[in-house]
This record gives structure tokens, sequence and C-alpha cells, in this order.
């Protein structure tokens, strides 16, 4: 869509008012609650031909241990690659932890006895291309690492699926939040 300038004393009419409201930069596609004591939560009609690209937000809620939280995108499996370099809290150092061929992202969010926090990027879900991921990991207790960075990671399997999955890497969910953010393509 061109961008249109508007100039002094122009009526601003309806119709340009929808157009832009229309082509905003994030589109809200869907919330999903999580339930109670529940193992992993599927977001269902998350993904589409309308975006490529898609940001997840998970907050609110609790775990019932602290730990970190896992991504997966439709039925795959396997062929997940991912990596977190980050900077540690306690002792100014860094860690730096991956995966390779794995069966899920890891480290996409943090949770604990008083939230779980998720902010994710997903780039290409439906298409039949590699999908990607960045997600901010920030966490103060999992597993005495205390720190911050991005998780970047890569799903070399090239089927378009609508669904991803919010798991934590042990315990149980209860409560919170899934929304699911489109970027518009123009």
């Amino acid at each position: 869509m061109a961008i249109k300038t508007f100039t002094t004393g122009e009526v601003l009419t309806a119709a340009d008012t929808n157009t832009f409201l229309a082509n905003s930069g994030l589109v809200y596609v869907k919330s999903q609650t999580i339930g109670s004591a529940v193992a992993s939560v599927v977001v269902t009609d998350a993904f589409s031909a309308t975006f490529d690209s898609y940001k997840i937000i998970v907050t609110g809620g609790a775990s019932s241990v602290t730990t970190r939280v896992r991504i997966t995108i439709g039925s795959a499996t396997t062929a997940y690659y991912w990596g977190l370099v980050a900077s540690r809290f306690d002792n100014g150092g860094s860690v730096a932890v991956g995966g390779s061929n794995v069966a899920f992202w890891d480290y996409a969010g943090c949770c604990d006895s008083a939230i779980i926090d998720v902010s994710a990027e997903i780039r290409n879900p439906f298409l039949t291309k590699k999908k990607f991921l960045t997600s901010q990991f920030i966490d103060s207790s999992v597993a005495a690492f205390t720190g911050a960075g991005p998780t970047n990671g890569i799903l070399t399997d090239a089927t378009s699926y609508t669904t991803c999955t919010i798991t934590p890497a042990s315990g149980t969910l209860t409560g919170g939040t899934i929304t699911v953010y489109g970027y518009r393509k123009g």
C-alpha cells in the first residue's frame, strides 16, 4: 500500500481513516487462555496465509516450578536449531547454550510461581519455507543462570503449519494469556 501524506486543511475521510488503521503494523490475530496445571498449550489457528511473520506474547499466569519455556511449531518434532548467548546478572559473565536438530526451540521464555513470560517472533510458520525464531530470554533464577539474551533459532522443516505449542521445560502452567499478532505485509 502506498503511503499517503496529508496536507494542512485536507479533510481526513472515514475511508482514509479505516484504510490506514486497517494497515497498521501489528494486527491482533487471537488470544488464548492457558488452563489449570497443563503440561503444554497448543495455540490453534495461530498462523495463516494472511501474514508471514508473527509476534507471540505470553503474560500472566504461573508455573509449578521455575523453568524455561519451549516453543514448537505444528507437528514438527525434529530439525530445530537454536542458540542463546546471554549476559549474566549475578557475575557479569556470559553463558552460551544451544540445540542442534532437537525437538523444540528452548529458552524462548521463562516462568515461575509468579509469571509466564514469552515475547517471541516467528517468521514463515505458514509458508513452505524454513521457519525462524527470535525470542527474548530474561530470567533471574533458571538453573542458577541469572541473565538475559536473545534466543535465535531455525526450523529447517518446510511444511506449512497453523499451530504452535508453548511448553515449560518441567512442571505445569496455570493461567495467563497467549496473544498472537501478525505483522502486516504492506
